[in-house]
C-alpha cells in the first residue's frame, strides 16, 4: 500500500489519528471546565502512567478542550534540574495573554502582569549577570506581591491574583504540567500549597499534571492532603476494542481494511499500549501489499517494528544507564520471565539484592539513578518496576 498515504503516527506525543479508548477523560474534563467556569468547587487532576500509555497526548488533548472554552492556558514540561518559577512564568504569562483582550480593564492586566514579573525576577537575583533571564513583561515588576523569595509563599499570591483575572473574564485558567514527577520537592510543595488555598477560594485555576506511576507518592510525600487535593485518572494500555478502533479508524478513511486474525496478532504484539499500536501499525501498512491487511503481513511487519522500538524506544533509554544500573535493570528483568511480569510488575528490592549476592544498601545507589532517570519507579516501599512497557522482554535480548 501506499506508504505516503499511511495514516499511523508513533511518535513522542504525537496526536495518533484515532484517539481511541480516551473518551471517559475527555468527557470527565468537560464537567471540571463547565464547574470551574460556573463557580463550583473541582479538584485539579493529575494523570499517572507508564510511558508509551499517551498521557502527553491527552494532556495536549486536554488543554485543547480548555481553548476551546475560552480559557487562559500555558504548558510546561517539567525538569529534575530546573526550578519551576522559570517555567511557570512563561506558561502563566501565556495564559494571561489569551484572556486579556477580553478583559475590560488593561489597568488589572498590566497590574497581574506585574505581579508575575516579579515573581519571574525573585528566582534570578543571586545569578551572574550572563544567566539571568529576563519573562519578556513589558511593564514594571510590582513590589510587596509573589516576591518573597519563598516559594511557597509567592506561588499561593501568585495564582490567587491570576485566577482574579478568569473570574472577571467568566472563565478560568489551566496550567498543564508534563513530566511532573521531575519537580523539586520545594516546587512541589508550593504547588499543593498554592492547589489548596486556591480550592478553598473557589478561584478558577486549575492544575493538570502527568507523570509516571509514582507521581501520586511524590505529591503525597510533599503534602499530606494532596490524596484529597487532585483527582488522580490512571492512564492504561488500551483494550482490545479500543485498539482495533485506534487501527481500524484511520485505515477505514484510506479504505484499508484488517482481517479479524490480524488484528488479534497485532493486539498480541502491542499489548494494547497505544505508542507500539502505532509502531505496529506503521510497519505493517508498509509492508502489506493489499487491502485486506493479513496476519502474514503483520508477522513481515513486526521485525521492523521491534527493530524501531529497539532503537527509538528502548535503546535510547538503556544507553543513559550505567553499567551497575543496566546490571540492575537485567537482573529486574531476569526476575520476571512471564507476559504478565513483562508487563509492569513490581520486583522486590530484595530480590534483586540476592539475585546479584550484594547487599541491600550497596544496591541504593544504583537503584536511585534510575528512579531518577525515569527508568524504573518505586510504587510500594521495598518494590521497583520499570517505567517502559515490554523493556524487561527487551533487556532480556541484550548480551
Amino acid at each position: 500500500m501506499d506508504p505516503v498515504r499511511n495514516p499511523y503516527a508513533p511518535g513522542a506525543g504525537q496526536r495518533p489519528p484515532e484517539l481511541a479508548g480516551r473518551s471517559r477523560e475527555l468527557d470527565a474534563f468537560d464537567v471540571v471546565l463547565e464547574r470551574v467556569a460556573r463557580g463550583r468547587p473541582e479538584r485539579s487532576l493529575v494523570l499517572t502512567g507508564l510511558r508509551g500509555v499517551g498521557k502527553t497526548v491527552l494532556l495536549n488533548t486536554l488543554r485543547s478542550q480548555a481553548i476551546g472554552k475560552l480559557w487562559g492556558t500555558g504548558k510546561i514540561e517539567a525538569r529534575p534540574d530546573q526550578s519551576l518559577r522559570r517555567p511557570l512564568s512563561a506558561a502563566l504569562h501565556m495564559a494571561i495573554r489569551e484572556l486579556a483582550p477580553r478583559h475590560r480593564n488593561p489597568d488589572r492586566i498590566d497590574e497581574v502582569l506585574g505581579v508575575l514579573k516579579a515573581f519571574a525576577l525573585r528566582g534570578t537575583e543571586t545569578a551572574k549577570l550572563r544567566d539571568r533571564w529576563q519573562p519578556g513583561i513589558d511593564v514594571p515588576a510590582a513590589a510587596g506581591r509573589a516576591d518573597t523569595g519563598d516559594i511557597e509563599i509567592d506561588l499561593v499570591e501568585l495564582f490567587t491574583d491570576a485566577a482574579s483575572l478568569a473570574t472577571d473574564v467568566g472563565t478560568g485558567i489551566a496550567l498543564f504540567i508534563d513530566e511532573m514527577q521531575d519537580l523539586g520537592p520545594a516546587d512541589v510543595s508550593a504547588l499543593c500549597a498554592a492547589c489548596h488555598e486556591l480550592s478553598q477560594l473557589g478561584a478558577p485555576l486549575i492544575v493538570v499534571g502527568a507523570g509516571l506511576p509514582h507521581l501520586p507518592a511524590v505529591l503525597s510525600a510533599a503534602k499530606s492532603y494532596s490524596e484529597r487535593l487532585f483527582r488522580y485518572q490512571r492512564i492504561d494500555r488500551l483494550d482490545r476494542i479500543a485498539a482495533d478502533l485506534a487501527l481500524c479508524a484511520p485505515a477505514a478513511r484510506e479504505d484499508v481494511e484488517y482481517e479479524p486474525k490480524a488484528l488479534d496478532l497485532l493486539y498480541e504484539k502491542s499489548g494494547g499500549y497505544p505508542y507500539f499500536v502505532q509502531a505496529y501499525g506503521k510497519a505493517t501498512w508498509d509492508h502489506a501489499p493489499q487491502s485486506p491487511v493479513t496476519p502474514a503481513d503483520v508477522r513481515v511487519a513486526a521485525p521492523e517494528a521491534e527493530a524501531e522500538l529497539a532503537v527509538g524506544f528502548f535503546g535510547s533509554r538503556y544507553e543513559r544507564a550505567t553499567p551497575a544500573e543496566r546490571e540492575y535493570m537485567r537482573t529486574m528483568a531476569s526476575l520476571h520471565t512471564g507476559d504478565a511480569g513483562d508487563m509492569d510488575a513490581a520486583v522486590p528490592t530484595a530480590d534483586i539484592a540476592r539475585a546479584l549476592a550484594r547487599k541491600p544498601a550497596s544496591l541504593s545507589p544504583a537503584r536511585d539513578a534510575l528512579i531518577k532517570k525515569g527508568l524504573i519507579y518505586s510504587g510500594e516501599r521495598g518494590t521497583v518496576a520499570f517505567t517502559v512497557p515490554h523493556f524487561g522482554r527487551y533487556l532480556r535480548t541484550q548480551p
